[in-house]
């Protein structure tokens, strides 16, 4: 996996939510695609610091939500229809507008939790 994975273990967060919703991230942004493939259970986890049963739980419900498949000999992979439909003109314009939001954030110097809790404002209105 050529994407950056990192976890708050401080966060209220459990971390394999963390690691499950970036993964996710990664899927929806496309810097995945169907077919790439993930780090293992144990690699991942030595990368991070976790407990492999941790890593192992975010791979068990990603695979339940359809965004990974585990297939023998080549590990845990993109799911081919993990996009979900997402490559649509309206998924597109809505990725444009997530950037630009991203790129205004940080220029404005909101962390990233601050980032977040205005677009789940938003989302609520």
């Amino acid at each position: 996996m050529s994407v950056h994975v990192e976890v708050d273990v401080t966060s209220g967060v459990p971390v394999y939510e963390q690691v499950r919703a970036q993964v996710v991230a990664h899927v929806a942004a496309g810097r995945l695609s169907p077919g790439d493939r993930l780090p293992t259970i144990r690699a991942l986890a030595t990368d991070l610091g976790l407990a492999p049963g941790t890593v192992a739980r975010a791979y068990r419900e990603l695979e339940q939500a359809g965004v990974v498949a585990t297939r023998r000999r080549t590990g845990t992979v993109v799911a081919d229809d993990a996009a979900g439909g997402q490559d649509s003109a309206a998924h597109s314009a809505a990725r444009r507008a997530a950037t630009a939001y991203v790129t205004a954030a940080r220029a404005a110097g909101l962390t990233t939790d601050e980032a977040l809790d205005l677009v789940r404002g938003a989302l609520l209105t």
